[in-house]
């Protein structure tokens, strides 16, 4: 099957061909670190995290591109509102927090959370104050061919012509008229009140070091400019697919849009962006206090099972926190690893096991996956898959486990929830070696009870609980689970 995939811009599920065969070229859009990440940032990043994968079990080799926006009104405000001590002046001093530390800070925090919920690094991850340069350039060729001007108050600024681009509004299907400029933006200088800046002039009371020298006087840049400048230099002017969360479509994805074109580049060929995280059918909002942070959600569940939640829906639809969703979410991971380790159990007892090698998934997640990322149904074959397995087990058919086995480890793997590091389908060399250390401590406990060495059975079982491994007794031998938290 073709891979297919749905473009904002067309508003159609098109084929995907890539522009340069056997390579594919992705930017989405990375925080702008102001603060903590929240749910629809990680969100967002495992959506785009489960499509490069995708891409590369098709065989393409894929150039990922996420940005980080380290410069921006809200960080310098936020800035301004935050202390850390100084040492220098003593213990019990505290002064602002440079913008750039603070950003760093919380760049730092986006990265943790994107490792510890096995979000692959992309390719390249660059910070727009590094590209000062090329952006200067765009906004001079946007100048030359008549679709930027600098403000007409003299202040520095310098905008975008939206009436000159008479494709303004294509990306959302708005027409400019009926559009109203940002509510705090302030329209002096502007020829009309949607012209959005691509420089902002530096102003009084900002500090100095979150300004650069321009044609057009000090200042930084403007926001949807950095990620035109930055992906222009890193996957040319013409690339295969831009993303970002659904709340970027405007105006930052159509200004972004409208800027490059006009500038002569083709730009994006698709345009994917993934559905907002509600809380019980509602917007999330600090002020009404229905929200969910990452970091409360992996105080609740395994970084698996966050990762499971996040990314189960399809990556367009709405996707509804609910009290009982990380319950729900760790069930179903319980489900399939409660498979593997019954399989792997099975099979090293019958001098069957091999590592699952990264093979070919089933058809059925295929067609899935190449209709427009469907992970839904994609989770659904894996499900069907661990029945299955399970199934073979009652039965004794252990080459059709060993089946299900490798096909589950694939197509988690492909998934990234093999990628996270907990749970025992996190490493399954980790998880065959434990299950036959403890399956030979297991065999030596009742080799110890047939010659009713007590001491030694009770010595064994006690070892086991110290490691974690909880011991049951039944009718059929032994068993052994993981003692839970």
């Amino acid at each position: 099957m073709t891979l297919r995939f749905y473009d904002t811009a067309s508003a159609e599920v098109r084929d995907f061909v890539p522009l340069v065969p056997g390579k594919a070229s992705l930017y989405y859009c990375g925080a702008t670190v102001q603060g903590m990440p929240h749910v629809g940032h990680i969100r967002s990043a495992i959506a785009f995290d489960q499509l490069t994968r995708w891409l590369e079990y098709r065989g393409l080799r894929v150039t990922a591109v996420r940005n980080v926006t380290d410069i921006d009104d809200k960080i310098l405000v936020k800035s301004a509102e935050s202390f850390s001590p100084d040492f220098e002046a003593g213990p019990d001093t505290v002064r602002e927090e440079e913008w750039w530390a603070l950003a760093y800070r919380y760049e730092q925090a986006f990265l943790q959370a994107y490792d510890t919920l096995g979000v692959s690094r992309p390719t390249y991850e660059p910070r727009a104050t590094g590209h000062i340069p090329e952006m200067h350039a765009l906004i001079l060729q946007l100048i030359d061919r008549g679709h930027a001007y600098p403000a007409l108050d003299d202040s520095g600024d310098v905008y975008f012509d939206v009436r000159s681009w008479d494709k303004y509004g294509s990306l959302t299907r708005q027409n400019i008229d009926d559009m109203q400029g940002a509510p705090d933006a302030d329209p002096r200088g502007k020829k009309d009140p949607r012209d959005f800046a691509l420089w902002k002039g530096s102003k009084e009371g900002e500090p100095t070091t979150a300004s650069w020298a321009s044609p057009w006087g000090a200042g930084r840049p403007g926001w949807h400019l950095e990620c035109s400048a930055m992906v222009t230099k890193y996957l040319g002017t013409e690339f295969d697919i831009h993303g970002g969360g659904l709340d970027l479509r405007f105006p930052h994805h159509e200004n972004e849009m409208a800027q490059s074109q006009a500038a002569g580049h083709g730009f994006a060929n698709f345009w994917m962006h993934n559905g907002m995280v509600t809380y019980q059918g509602e917007k999330m909002s600090k002020s009404i206090g229905n929200t969910i942070s990452p970091s409360e959600m992996l105080d609740i569940a395994s970084p698996r099972v966050v990762r499971y939640y996040l990314g189960q829906a399809h990556y367009r639809s709405v996707l509804d926190y609910r009290p009982t969703s990380l319950d729900e979410a760790a069930a179903a991971v319980e489900r399939i690893d409660g498979f593997i380790s019954r399989a792997v159990r099975a099979l090293a007892a019958g001098g069957n096991y091999t590592f699952a090698t990264y093979g070919k998934v089933p058809e059925a997640f295929e067609s899935a996956m190449d209709d427009d990322l469907n992970v839904p149904q994609a989770l659904a074959v894996v499900h069907e898959t661990v029945r299955a397995g399970n199934t073979a087990l009652t039965e004794g058919k252990l080459e059709d486990a060993q089946q299900a086995l490798h096909s589950v480890h694939d197509m988690l793997r492909v998934l990234g929830l093999n990628a996270v590091a907990s749970g025992p389908a996190s490493d399954a060399r980790e998880s065959a070696a434990l299950d036959v250390l403890v399956e030979a401590q297991l065999a030596a406990r009742t080799q110890a009870r047939a010659t009713k060495d007590w001491a030694a059975s009770d010595a064994i079982r006690d070892t086991l609980k110290a490691a974690g491994v909880v011991v049951e007794d039944g009718p059929n031998g032994a068993t052994w689970s993981l003692q839970r938290d």
